[in-house]
């Protein structure tokens, strides 16, 4: 009989334990799942906004969070132990739910566990720009009453990172500028230009919105603002005119590729797939020129990483490039954002995911000449692509430098051909020079990190040469 009793109580301690094990590990039961809502050209387009919850919980069930209803948050699956993302959209010419929506909140629970909230204006954001500008002052409030819900049941304001894109980049400003920028982290993807470009900074994003802001600019030319607006401040390829996208005989692909460059990279940089480091540099012509090589005190940001206020004992308490798919609270000291605003460049590849490695070619002339020297050079890596680019050697100088975006590291180059300009002109007066070509990969600290040819190269008229850069890549990579 004890042995009995004893079997009694076993199972029922094993049953305790079972049901304890499923309390922790069983998600609960959320609601019906929620969708962006979809407007159109030709309805009232009034302010209506959707708040949609996803957690590491329910990653693509959206559950629809009521802020004027308290227990619909706290039977959510919302945990205010965890950092949490907003996304704002911007402005939507067809109402429809934005394309990339679903890419940015997969991208954003893969990377850490977040809350992530989708903020859905579609209705307020369709067809009539002016109205849509009109409704951000709006659609920020209530932002703001959204945080301020989560703030009740235990959220703290540094925990929030808002991710705007377009004109959501200034509602994200709005809400940061209201917590008197407590906010942890504002992303503007290619914030809007048109109506904010002169505007005050109270009335766009701006750096004392939070204590980190940074903003990608893909599309300063035409629908995205050409000012920076962050504590950092990314210059993709300029900020205009992306490589790789379409011609104008894909119309609307051609109107938008530009500006939704910045989401596109942002979502692959939050995949690990890519690591986009900005560099320091006063224009992005001289960055062109390659004459901003370095990242000075501290390694340089890259797109999508965290970069939270630190002290100068702490600030060179860095994470290292190599490390790609770590981040940690504190990793790089922030320019006084009353003073100073760092403007950062890069280059991408003509392809998705459009991930680059700048390396920087020279080339030294044995003596200067009356006229410039361009040179066409293409690296070559199995397998893998090549890059082209073109290097100027200006008139009574001897050196010539630029940039170029390649797919593998320098020491993955097994390549390169060098083509001297074939116009016209120049085989009518016969040029011919000779010079030296070195290589090197961003960012560097000094020339001895440079890779040269060992042989001087001649050219007359148009001429081309091809050299293997295996013998040199055994000497220089490990």
């Amino acid at each position: 009989m004890a042995g009995g009793w004893r079997g009694v109580l076993e199972l029922t301690l094993l049953t305790c334990l079972l049901s304890t094990v499923i309390s922790y590990t069983t998600p609960p039961i959320l609601r019906d799942c929620t969708d962006f809502q979809t407007s159109g050209i030709f309805r009232d387009n009034n302010l209506r906004v959707q708040f949609l919850l996803f957690t590491p919980r329910n990653p693509t069930c959206a559950e629809l969070i009521q802020i004027n209803e308290t227990l619909s948050t706290e039977n959510s699956a919302f945990n205010a132990s965890l950092e949490t993302k907003v996304i704002i959209h911007g402005f939507r010419a067809l109402g429809s739910k934005p394309s990339w929506i679903d890419d940015m909140v997969d991208s954003l629970l893969a990377a850490e566990a977040v809350n992530v909230v989708a903020v859905d204006w579609v209705c307020g954001a369709t067809a009539n720009y002016n109205q849509a500008v009109e409704n951000v002052p709006r659609l920020s409030r209530e932002v703001v009453a959204l945080i301020n819900h989560f703030l009740e049941l235990g959220a703290t304001e540094k925990s929030f990172h808002l991710v705007g894109v377009s004109l959501g980049a200034h509602v994200a400003g709005y809400v940061g500028q209201y917590f008197g920028g407590r906010i942890g982290r504002i992303t503007g993807l290619d914030p809007a230009g048109y109506k904010f470009t002169h505007a005050s900074p109270e009335e766009r994003l701006d750096p004392s919105d939070a204590i980190f802001v940074e903003a990608v600019h893909t599309d300063t030319d035409t629908f995205g603002i050409r000012i920076p607006v962050g504590h950092v401040d990314y210059f993709v390829n300029g900020g205009r005119d992306q490589v790789g996208c379409p011609s104008i005989r894909k119309l609307y692909q051609y109107l938008i590729c530009d500006h939704m460059r910045s989401v596109t990279m942002f979502i692959t940089a939050m995949r690990g797939v890519c690591s986009y480091v900005g560099f320091p540099c006063a224009s992005y012509w001289l960055f062109r020129e390659g004459h901003c090589v370095e990242c000075q005190s501290a390694p340089c940001p890259r797109i999508g990483k965290k970069y939270l206020q630190a002290t100068p004992d702490v600030a060179s308490s860095t994470i290292h490039p190599e490390d790609e798919n770590t981040t940690t609270d504190i990793e790089r000291e922030l320019p006084d954002p009353d003073n100073n605003q760092e403007l950062m460049y890069l280059l991408t590849t003509t392809d998705e995911p459009y991930c680059a490695h700048h390396i920087l070619l020279e080339f030294n002339l044995l003596e200067q000449k009356e006229n410039g020297i361009t040179i066409e050079i293409q690296l070559i890596s199995a397998d893998i692509g090549t890059s082209k680019t073109k290097i100027t050697v200006p008139k009574h100088t001897l050196e010539g430098r630029t940039l170029a975006a390649h797919r593998t590291p320098l020491c993955g180059v097994d390549m390169v051909t060098l083509r001297a300009s074939s116009s016209w002109m120049s085989l009518r007066r016969r040029k011919e020079f000779s010079g030296t070509l070195c290589l090197a990969e961003l960012p560097m600290s000094s020339r001895q990190e440079m890779i040269c040819l060992p042989d001087v190269l001649s050219f007359f008229g148009g001429g081309h040469q091809t050299h293997n850069l295996a013998e040199i890549r055994s000497r220089h990579c490990q």
